[in-house]
């Protein structure tokens, strides 16, 4: 940090991927949104319930899959816009939030009709239903691709923190707990084919309703820990910590907040107090090693030997 410039901050803290993510995500809505015309079209000349339940079922997740494509769009419109005090880096994580509160209520309608299934059971044409869910699991194998290749981290660990784009992992949860019910009644409908069990396609419904909201309250809480600035970023603290005592023995750290702006960038502000205190730019330069820090303010603040804070005791 010698730059003459140094001391200008800015505020677009996009994840590098986020471009390539964004296109992908309008790959997938537009995949999804000919598969529900084809399927409400043919589910109308054929007569099929089947076909037409799952082209309006297509249709809540063109919805959803909206949301992530929007979220993208506000986040990259407005990344300049002085309003957005720490830029729009959080867009992503409520665009996640949003999505998520979808995801839970497509396991409540899914659960809800499943019981009603399960204690009035209904004639099933497997044949017809067998093809719905064939299609639909080849269509949501190819959007999870698209969207797993997308520039995501679904859970991989960097410096002891998730780096998520919580926007496209919903997008991805939506697709993948669509998979997860094609192949739950795959599975289901070809036992009942077999055996006439009818009574087992309600059933593995409820476990998958089970299974999606498992998810949607993951993404929720992650999500809404990011929105709150209630995430754990101890492992950086603590890299933090280290790199002031190796470098600086006579700073002590009096203050230190660590907050998510982006998916990819955490902001700092730390207050240090010294006998002997070296300039603001100096610190920051020692800070520079922690690549996660996207945005860093540092206070300096002289003390007199006699009442600077003691040495802190081992970690």
């Amino acid at each position: 940090m010698h730059e003459a410039d140094d001391w200008q901050h800015t505020h677009v803290f996009a994840d590098p991927h986020q471009g390539r993510a964004e296109r992908r995500t309008h790959w997938v809505i537009a995949l999804t949104a000919v598969t529900m015309v084809v399927e409400l079209v043919a589910g109308t000349l054929t007569g099929s319930m089947a076909l037409l339940a799952d082209g309006w079922h297509m249709a809540t997740h063109v919805g959803a899959l909206a949301i992530t494509a929007f979220a993208y769009y506000a986040a990259r419109r407005h990344a300049g816009d002085p309003t957005f005090t720490f830029g729009t880096g959080k867009i992503a994580s409520l665009g996640g939030y949003t999505s998520a509160v979808a995801l839970a209520l497509v396991a409540l309608l899914l659960a809800v009709e499943s019981v009603g299934r399960l204690l009035e059971p209904e004639t099933v044409h497997f044949r017809e239903a067998m093809m719905v869910a064939w299609v639909g699991l080849g269509v949501n194998l190819l959007s999870a691709w698209l969207l797993g290749h997308g520039g995501a981290d679904h859970g991989h660990h960097h410096h002891g923190h998730h780096h998520h784009d919580h926007n496209l992992r919903a997008a991805y949860l939506h697709v993948v707990a669509d998979a997860l019910t094609s192949v739950l009644a795959i599975i289901a409908l070809g036992a009942g084919a077999r055996y006439d069990w009818v009574w087992l396609d309600p059933a593995v419904g409820i476990v998958g309703s089970l299974v999606i909201a498992r998810w949607a309250w993951g993404l929720l809480r992650d999500s809404g820990r990011v929105l709150l600035d209630a995430e754990d970023h101890g492992a950086v603290e603590n890299e933090i910590r280290d790199l002031m005592g190796d470098h600086h023995p006579d700073a002590r750290i009096a203050d230190l907040h660590l907050w998510r702006v982006g998916p990819r960038s955490l902001a700092c502000i730390v207050a240090l107090v010294s006998p002997r205190p070296n300039t603001a730019a100096a610190y920051k330069e020692t800070l520079a090693g922690v690549t996660t820090l996207g945005h860093v303010t540092v206070e300096v603040n002289h003390c007199t030997p006699d009442v600077c804070p003691r040495p802190p005791g081992p970690h």
